[in-house]
């Protein structure tokens, strides 16, 4: 393998990080008298879209600083969409094929992006692995597996290196809560949750680290009853859940996790765009309404101080999916009863 060709990728790489601006810090409207201050990490405004351009990088500078990506590799990961578009990014910024395995029920909005990038797009039905399918379409190839369920959590620097974590707090300096009472992801790798909470850890922070999931997700049942064997059906919120727990996800650091239905991650996701005018995809509703219910907690027991989330991407993408009265319709999803639940939240204070 040519050292300058690998040198040379990897500038590429730090150079789209370096042209970067940190993603903005969004403060969600609540009651003054509260006391408690909500903020939206954007994750959306990053060159791809979504806060899986964070993973998509590392996993790149992870292949190619370990010897197995080179100039003539052929890129294959597993993802159920924004994961792919961001690496069909890197793919393309160092001039290598890249391909997609996706389940097919990935929205088309995802499947254009990713062909947009230069990507390839590999299809496959309800019940067939992903995972698998990538594995062995890479080796078929002679390509690299990417493999961001096994190696999100290490491939990120979790110790700083302006990660997810180091960039919030930095951004929550000067706020009148500066460490946050909660800190609220969800799951999809655990990358972003293991990162986090490690950062917590290191850096001697007592922030809580909550981790929503979606229905159909195995991660929640596994962290209720310490089963790591636990297999789901899997969740409809893009992103996020999995049917089985993936190796990245690393429960000793989570404090805490919040089982969200699907009809509320929805009704969330159009609450929070109509309330701040920014449009948002369903995992941030799932995300959203887990923060909610923990400040309605904090109401509850007279507590002050922050939480944080995060806009994943850009609600733009599901557009034929959870903005589609039609498609969830199709899909048995009534989301009333808890857009009815948002819409006196901001008055009563309880969810």
């Amino acid at each position: 393998m040519s050292r300058a060709w690998v040198h040379e990728a990897v500038r590429r790489v730090d150079a789209d990080a370096n042209r970067s601006a940190d993603t903005h810090l969004h403060v969600f409207p609540l009651p003054e008298e509260w006391g408690i201050d909500l903020y939206l990490k954007d994750e959306s405004v990053h060159p791809t879209g979504s806060l899986k351009h964070r993973l998509a990088r590392s996993l790149f500078l992870y292949g190619l600083c370990n010897g197995w990506i080179s100039s003539d590799t052929t890129v294959v990961d597993a993802s159920s969409g924004s994961t792919a578009v961001s690496e069909a990014y890197f793919a393309r910024l160092l001039g290598l094929p890249y391909i997609a395995v996706m389940p097919e029920s990935t929205s088309p909005e995802k499947i254009a992006l990713i062909e947009f990038h230069g990507g390839r797009c590999h299809l496959v039905p309800a019940g067939v692995s992903i995972n698998d399918e990538a594995r062995q379409l890479a080796a078929s190839v002679g390509g690299h597996f990417l493999d961001q369920f096994t190696y999100a959590e290490r491939a990120t620097d979790w110790r700083g290196n302006n990660n997810i974590a180091s960039s919030l707090f930095s951004q929550l300096s000067r706020e009148r809560h500066p460490v946050p009472r909660w800190i609220v992801v969800g799951a999809g790798t655990g990358g972003t949750s293991a990162t986090i909470g490690r950062f917590l850890r290191y850096q001697r922070l007592d922030s809580e680290l909550c981790v929503v999931d979606p229905e159909g997700s195995a991660f929640y049942s596994s962290y209720v009853t310490g089963d790591p064997s636990v297999v789901a059906a899997g969740s409809r919120i893009e992103g996020i859940g999995r049917p089985c727990v993936e190796p990245s996800f690393v429960a000793g650091v989570v404090d805490r996790m919040i089982a969200v239905p699907d009809a509320a991650s929805i009704a969330a996701m159009r609450w929070c765009s109509s309330v701040t005018g920014r449009r948002v995809g369903g995992s941030t509703g799932t995300s959203l309404w887990g923060a909610l219910e923990l400040i309605a907690e904090m109401r509850s027991r007279g507590e002050t101080g922050s939480v944080v989330t995060l806009i994943c991407d850009n609600g733009e993408r599901y557009a034929h999916t959870y903005d589609s009265d039609s498609w969830l319709a199709g899909q048995g999803i009534s989301i009333a009863p808890y857009a009815e639940r948002l819409e006196s939240f901001l008055e009563t204070g309880t969810l």
